[in-house]
């Protein structure tokens, strides 16, 4: 007897939502949770498989992977949520205004957010890191800035969805500013995107902050993050095929689950694909612009 797709939606979003607590928790207590001490070593037990000590085994100075996954698990996913914090800050508020922009302010915004899609991202992190230094605040900023305009367009797009609507042409004919009318009006029926949007966005921020700290960008060892746990076991892969394999599994699941829950809220709320999105938002803009 075949499940309806409706009850293989609700344990899709049960699982979801059970990976994403568990991902807070790790991101709160993961360092408390740890059995051993991430830092110390004992390397006459390097490179060991899972043994009842180390369940998941040990590095290359025979730190214990587990209690490094757990101990990484904040400074990656934190960093990942600042992220996508600032780009939602940056992004979101300047692309619901342009909407209601003149000209001339609409079309400098897209060529500033145009200019930023096209930055290379690895090249800019590097730039920003040598320029202001290579620190955690420094690499979060850097990727929040580069999800900022994904953000812009969201937001420009969800506000032209709602700007030609009765109500809001007679709010603006009443002699409403715009700010009042984003503020009272508007918001309302572009928040629900902007949710999604934040939720995708954290994936995208995780896979980003790992892929620095995979470069050596940011949190410096030998404090652990998973970008750079998956970097140092890649040295040891003949002596210890399996290493790379934990924490990549963590920011496998991680991203799938926060792309799980979008969809979910996406569902739940209404909000349109993410294709069918951006076909509208550039059809838009190509005539606005």
């Amino acid at each position: 007897m075949s499940r309806s797709p409706s009850s293989a939606a609700g344990w899709t979003v049960r699982l979801a939502l059970v990976l994403v607590a568990a991902v807070a928790v790790l991101a709160v207590a993961g360092p408390a949770l740890a059995p051993h001490d991430p830092l110390g070593q004992d390397t006459a037990r390097a490179l060991s498989g899972p043994t009842p000590a180390h369940l998941l085994g040990t590095d290359y100075l025979g730190r214990d992977v587990l209690s490094r996954l757990l101990a990484g698990a904040p400074a990656s996913l934190l960093s990942a949520l600042a992220a996508a914090l600032i780009g939602l800050l940056v992004g979101a508020l300047p692309g619901a205004l342009s909407a209601f922009a003149p000209r001339a302010g609409e079309w400098l915004a897209l060529r500033v957010v145009d200019a930023l899609l096209a930055l290379p991202f690895i090249l800019f992190a590097i730039v920003f890191a040598a320029l202001l230094g290579n620190g955690l605040v420094q690499a979060t900023t850097a990727i929040g800035l580069l999800i900022a305009p994904g953000f812009f367009r969201v937001s420009r797009a969800a506000t032209l969805r709602v700007r030609d609507a009765q109500y809001v042409e007679a709010a603006m004919l009443l002699g409403g500013s715009s700010w009042w009318v984003l503020r009272r009006h508007v918001w309302r029926q572009v928040a629900p995107t902007l949710v999604v949007t934040g939720i995708s966005a954290l994936g995208s921020a995780l896979l980003a902050v790992a892929s620095l700290t995979f470069l050596g960008i940011g949190v410096q060892p030998p404090a652990p993050t998973w970008g750079g746990m998956l970097a140092s076991d890649l040295g040891y892969l003949a002596q210890r095929p399996a290493g790379p394999l934990a924490p990549a599994l963590a920011i496998v699941l991680t991203v799938a689950a926060l792309n799980l829950l979008a969809d979910a809220v996406r569902d739940r709320s209404g909000a349109p694909r993410s294709r069918a999105r951006g076909r509208r938002a550039v059809r838009k803009e190509t005539v606005h612009a």
